[in-house]
């Protein structure tokens, strides 16, 4: 009879059921902290968040982003986006009831979290920051 046993990876938890103090910190400072920088379309898809609210799903959030935008956008390019803010801890998702409406079907629903709030509150004053005194470039354009 073999036994196997659990080889630590450098600087990783000993026991994998028993992540270290310092494995469970340094993921606390890379999940939604003040260091977590977003890409334009992570920021659009937060700043949709932000004005649908708690009850946002996908295809609204698409919706919302191609009315605001003028540009078209593949669903799955939105859910690739939302999982990937859902892994940095900006946003949480939940499955809602069924509805009749969608033949039974549940939809998923998107929660903006306060890590989010403040990632896109900071992206926002960084922008104003920027363009702030830029107005007479762009009146030629």
């Amino acid at each position: 009879m073999s036994t196997k046993t659990f080889v630590a990876p450098p600087g990783g938890p000993a026991n994998p059921w028993r992540p270290s103090l310092v494995y469970i910190l340094y993921k606390m400072k890379h999940i939604g902290g003040p260091d977590t920088t977003l890409g334009e379309f992570e920021q659009l898809v937060l700043i949709a968040l932000l004005r649908l609210g708690p009850e946002a799903y996908g295809a609204v959030i698409r919706r919302e982003i191609e009315a605001r935008t003028g540009r078209d956008l593949s669903i799955s390019a939105v859910y690739v986006t939302l999982d990937r803010l859902e892994d940095k801890g900006l946003v949480r998702s939940h499955i809602g009831e069924p509805t009749p409406t969608r033949g039974g079907r549940r939809k998923k629903h998107y929660v903006l979290l306060a890590p989010g709030r403040r990632a896109v509150a900071r992206a926002y004053r960084t922008f104003m920051v920027m363009v702030d005194g830029l107005e007479r470039h762009f009146d030629a354009l």
